[in-house]
């Protein structure tokens, strides 16, 4: 059977959708499809069915599939021992980071494995809303993600590794009148005029949550994903925020200040994301330590 045939088997396994995996492997859905048949002659057993307008795999199908991610587990392995012989750490290892995360990781990150021998890292920037990261480990050998730390476990069957865990705080004028307390109640802003997320990201859910405490709906007049934009709005427009502690939340600009929540906490959970067979590879290794070291700088010790 076809090593590359396998994986496609375990992505449709893993994204569910022949979109999804004809998306995650830059093909159309007939090639996908043509790779399954193919599979499906070689195993001379019907491995998929469709359901609907769509195709999911047969009992068999589930069967091949968990076996083929020990296969692709041991096909790394196998790749990982060539390399390591020939002193390959230094290869080539691609990383997505979601937009408030670059700034602070990005540069350092490429600092951190500047020394010979270091892997060759590739930076791209991928925002997304949480449940479509893991597919993108299909495109990135390691794909740094962020999720509320009461979401469930990541599907896709990708592995995760934690990196930092982050509360929001809230953003304010430095002028306005709750700049001067230390800790802020969901009451003392449920009339407060806000600039947020789009629904789907973690600070609209912030949000909801001070409404909810307060027992009152929250005015929110603008939805913005990026937090340079959200923090100019806070310190030109009046209007407050919520505002990742580390990552955002250390480049705010002059005339803006970060005020922490009292009994809504809600933590962001930041963490590396990698298909298991691609964690064997020791260049990757060798980046999940550096970016376990430049969180590190990010974070302020206790």
């Amino acid at each position: 059977m076809d090593i590359a045939h396998l994986r496609t088997l375990r992505l449709l396994d893993d994204l569910g959708s022949l979109r999804a995996v004809a998306a995650a492997l830059y093909v159309s859905p007939s090639a996908v499809s043509q790779q399954l048949a193919q599979l499906q002659r070689e195993a001379g057993v019907a491995l998929t069915r469709k359901e609907g307008r769509g195709l999911v795999l047969t009992e068999t199908g589930r069967a091949l599939s968990a076996a083929a991610q020990d296969v692709l587990v041991t096909m790394a392995r196998a790749e990982a021992a060539v390399a390591a012989h020939g002193s390959a750490p230094d290869a080539s290892v691609s990383l997505a980071l979601f937009h408030s995360v670059g700034p602070v990781l990005g540069g350092r990150l490429v600092a951190e494995l500047s020394r010979p021998g270091d892997p060759a890292v590739t930076v791209a920037d991928e925002d997304v809303p949480e449940g479509d990261f893991p597919a993108l480990t299909s495109r990135y050998d390691l794909v740094v993600a962020h999720r509320v730390d009461y979401a469930p476990p990541w599907s896709g069957g990708v592995r995760s590794i934690e990196l930092l865990r982050e509360p929001f705080d809230i953003a304010l004028p430095s002028t306005h009148p709750l700049a001067s307390r230390a800790v802020l109640d969901p009451a003392d802003l449920a009339d407060e005029l806000w600039v947020s997320s789009r629904e789907g990201y973690s600070p609209a859910d912030v949000v909801a949550q001070v409404g909810a405490a307060a027992h009152r709906p929250v005015r929110v007049a603008h939805r913005v994903n990026d937090y340079a934009t959200v923090a100019s709005l806070v310190a030109h427009a009046g209007v407050v925020a919520a505002i990742p502690r580390f990552t955002a939340g250390s480049q705010i600009p002059a005339g803006v200040v970060l005020r922490p929540l009292r009994g809504t906490t809600h933590v962001r959970l930041i963490e590396a994301l990698a298909r298991p067979e691609t964690l064997e590879r020791p260049a990757v290794t060798r980046v999940l330590e550096a970016l376990r070291a430049v969180v590190g700088q990010v974070r302020p010790t206790p």
